[in-house]
């Protein structure tokens, strides 16, 4: 990215920051398949997939989190 476009970015409003920054984002997702996988991400996704019970359900997620306000 050129610096005069990250410039030009940085001095829109809030809100059209806002959305150029949801629709970078759409774009990345829609190519989600694309995206490297490093070796340590790769072993962690294949360790939560071979023991997916050591996992936390979102009602025990949630409760611990709102317990901590």
């Amino acid at each position: 990215m050129s610096k005069a476009l990250l410039e030009d970015a940085l001095e829109l409003p809030l809100e059209e920051r806002l959305r150029l920054v949801q629709d970078l984002w759409d774009s990345i997702a829609s190519e989600y398949d694309q995206l490297p996988v490093t070796d340590e991400e790769r072993r962690e996704l294949e360790r939560r997939l071979a023991l997916p019970r050591e996992g936390r359900s979102w009602e025990e997620v949630k409760a611990r989190l709102l317990d901590k306000k």
